[in-house]
């Protein structure tokens, strides 16, 4: 009887019944990502103002900032699940850290980001340590470079803002596949209420049994989220935001260079490495809600006031490959923190559980016109206060046994080793009074000036409750650009600013392992031009960028000691298009060169060449091509091409360059009167084979494989 059931319902059906298949259907391994498909497809993928670089909705063209904005409409069409996947059209973009089903860590302009401070929704701060869920995002926005105005202590490299979906009336339904068998389900919901129609409400929800294309990295994630907006009078709005996800897959880690002087050969990205019985999936709970309340005084001045709390909670049980202190072949080096050249690798039981991460955070704002002396002002003020906590129990990180790349891992037993209490490690709190004037001198000429006045009060604790290190520091972050309009559909500038990013821990095998170093100033200079071509939006941005270099010095007797000293310094050239370049043809297009260079280090091998895991050149192309003739038919598809990179700090192993391909198509129809989306994505269309990421973290280098040839396969209904 289901064929008798309106379409929308066979279709919640069929997405239900995919998400209850059997077990059976869920072991078979064939190789594919995962799939998921949100939200109604907009107008098309340029999006003309953005609030990441100001606070306020402001026009791209009056930005003097390098900004990208990728909308839902480019987010459907690529079938995006992870952050990941939204910044593979950024050139000035690449990972840093991102194993599949770990939260995901990326690098701007060469800058590696801080997920303390560098990832925002709705312009509030967030607990980084999480894959932000995207069915309930309108867009995610990419400010390039220092944000010490927007953001306060923040990574020079950049920042990344989620824009939440607000309510409208919408309905849908989508149900997705990949050939793995991963089975998706996602609702959209919307509805305003009241005899005005004052209320409006927006609710998301999704289901996925995630399929992975590494063997035994199965997992599952559940997310809802609510929008609401009230407009409680002509003057007064309240907008308030809820989510929740709770995910859960295993973490697969990534490979170390064989004798640390040599990139993995032959090594099968279906791999799970130091694979164990129990190991368990990494759960990553995670809660983010905001509140902000907007009160227009007149027609030219409004005030805001915001809350917002976010919070992640991780359970890490992991069998994790790591050095080879315990293989035989390493046993004639003297630091053997990688695989052995014969590609042996050390197991260890490693245990987090209960990792819990907060931020909360106030803001309040004026904003409004005014002129004086006949010139026009735009008038932003600002106040913020944030506090940012970590609670966790001592990590667990034992040796259990050895693996090798080319077989299966031993089964080892794992560690006898108890957890100790749960403590507070961290306690920063951060104030922050913020200005910013834009001055129209006329017609052509606009002055933006402002800065902000930042306090940081940290404290670090050890497991007894003492204070380990209490840093107090003011800073005035100032951020200077002038904007010059030709005409009206173009505008050049020339920035100046000022940023504090918060110092880095030492790695654990240092002589000053677990304290953390003191913020580091940060400097850019930035030039560029913007223009609105036919339907097309250009940029070009020219930058320096440079901050204090921190890494492990080799005291010179086997021990190595982290430390801040010397300058990294990123010049570079981006290049960006989006848009519509003809009637048939849409695209989103970027192009980026970087020359990242380290100086006054004091080890000579760190200086003077190209900084790991920064390519010189990266970009990115995606079109959306409407076929004539053949109505609600378009194709889809696009590359990724990276430079090489180092793999090492020293500059003496290097993984080479690589091009992907995708491709796919979508296709709309009606079907018993409901508007209908398929849509159809083939990514690594040529089964390349490359090395996605070769970067650090927490003072290691690891490499991951790119993923193979992955199809996805959804379909949407608006009822």
């Amino acid at each position: 009887m289901l064929h008798q059931l309106p379409f929308p319902a066979r279709l919640l059906f069929t997405g239900i019944a995919l998400a209850s298949a059997g077990a059976a259907a869920a072991d078979e391994t064939t190789t594919l990502g995962t799939v998921t498909v949100v939200g109604n497809a907009g107008d098309g993928y340029e999006t003309p103002t953005a609030s990441v670089a100001g606070g306020i909705d402001t026009p791209l063209l009056d930005t003097a900032a390098s900004v990208s904005v990728y909308n839902a409409a480019l987010l459907q069409d690529q079938q995006a699940r992870l952050l990941s996947d939204v910044l593979r059209n950024e050139a000035a973009a690449g990972l840093s850290y991102a194993p599949v089903g770990y939260y995901e860590n990326f690098v701007l302009r060469g800058f590696s980001l801080n997920a303390a401070s560098s990832y925002k929704i709705n312009g509030f701060t967030i607990a980084g340590e999480q894959n932000v869920a995207l069915e309930n995002k309108e867009q995610v926005e990419v400010l390039k470079g220092l944000a010490g105005l927007q953001s306060g202590v923040s990574e020079p490299g950049g920042l990344i803002d989620y824009v939440t979906k607000r309510p409208r009336e919408v309905r849908s339904v989508s149900v997705a596949t990949n050939q793995d068998g991963e089975r998706s389900l996602a609702l959209d919901l919307g509805h305003w209420f009241g005899v005005e129609q004052q209320v409006g409400v927006r609710a998301n929800l999704a289901h996925d049994d995630l399929r992975s294309y590494v063997d035994h990295a199965d997992g599952q994630r559940d997310f809802a989220s609510l929008a609401v907006d009230w407009m409680i009078d002509p003057r007064s709005t309240l907008q308030l935001d809820f989510e929740y996800q709770a995910r859960e897959q295993r973490s697969v880690p990534g490979y170390q260079l064989l004798g640390g002087t040599e990139v993995p050969h032959g090594i099968d990205p279906h791999d799970l490495l130091a694979d164990q019985g129990w190991a368990k999936p990494v759960r990553m709970d995670s809660l983010n809600t905001s509140g902000r309340y907007t009160y227009t005084l007149n027609d030219d001045w409004s005030a805001h006031l915001g809350l917002a709390h976010s919070q992640v909670v991780i359970d890490d049980y992991s069998a994790f490959p790591w050095g080879c202190y315990g293989a035989v072949s390493c046993a004639n080096d003297a630091v053997p923190n990688h695989f052995s050249r014969e590609g042996d690798y050390d197991i260890y039981d490693f245990r987090s559980p209960s990792d819990t991460r907060r931020v909360d955070e106030a803001q309040a704002s004026l904003d409004g016109r005014f002129s004086t002396a006949g010139l026009l002002h735009e008038l932003t003020l600002g106040l913020s206060a944030q506090r940012r906590t970590l609670d966790s129990h001592p990590e667990i990180n034992e040796w259990v046994g050895s693996g090798n790349i080319h077989g299966a891992a031993t089964r080892v037993s794992p560690s006898s080793a108890s957890l100790a209490p749960s403590y507070r490690h961290l306690d920063s709190r951060q104030y922050g009074l913020s200005i910013s004037d834009r001055l129209h001198l006329d017609d052509r000429w606009q002055l933006v000036v402002g800065g902000r006045q930042v306090l940081l009060d940290e404290k670090i604790f050890d497991s007894d409750g003492d204070t380990t290190r209490h840093t107090r520091q003011w800073k005035w972050l100032p951020d200077v650009a002038v904007i010059y309009q030709p005409w009206v559909d173009t505008s050049f500038y020339a920035r100046y600013s000022k940023g504090l990013a918060l110092g880095r821990e030492a790695d654990w095998y240092t002589t000053n392992a677990g304290d953390i170093l003191a913020p580091t100033i940060s400097r850019q200079l930035e030039l560029g031009v913007k223009q609105q071509w036919q339907r097309l939006s250009l940029s070009a941005a020219l930058f320096e960028l440079q901050q204090g270099y921190q890494y492990s010095r080799d005291n010179g007797d086997g021990s190595l000691t982290f430390v801040q000293q010397g300058r990294q310094k990123n010049t570079g050239l981006e290049l960006t298009a989006t848009g519509r370049a003809s009637e048939h043809l849409q695209l989103t297009a970027s192009m980026a060169a970087i020359r990242a260079r380290v100086s006054g280090s004091g080890t000579e091998a760190y200086d003077g060449h190209q900084a790991i895991n920064v390519p010189k050149v990266q970009a990115s192309f995606y079109g959306d091509y409407s076929v004539p003739g053949v109505q609600g038919l378009s194709l889809l598809g696009g590359v990724q091409y990276s430079g090489r990179r180092y793999a090492n700090r020293a500059a003496t192993v290097k993984v080479g360059d690589y091009a992907v391909f995708n491709a796919g198509g979508r296709y709309s129809t009606r079907i018993d009167g409901y508007e209908t989306v398929f849509r159809l994505s083939i990514d690594n269309l040529f089964d390349k084979a490359y090395w996605r990421d070769v970067g650090e973290y927490m003072g290691d280098g690891y490499l991951f494989p790119g993923a193979p040839r992955t199809a996805r396969l959804s379909a949407t209904v608006n009822f």
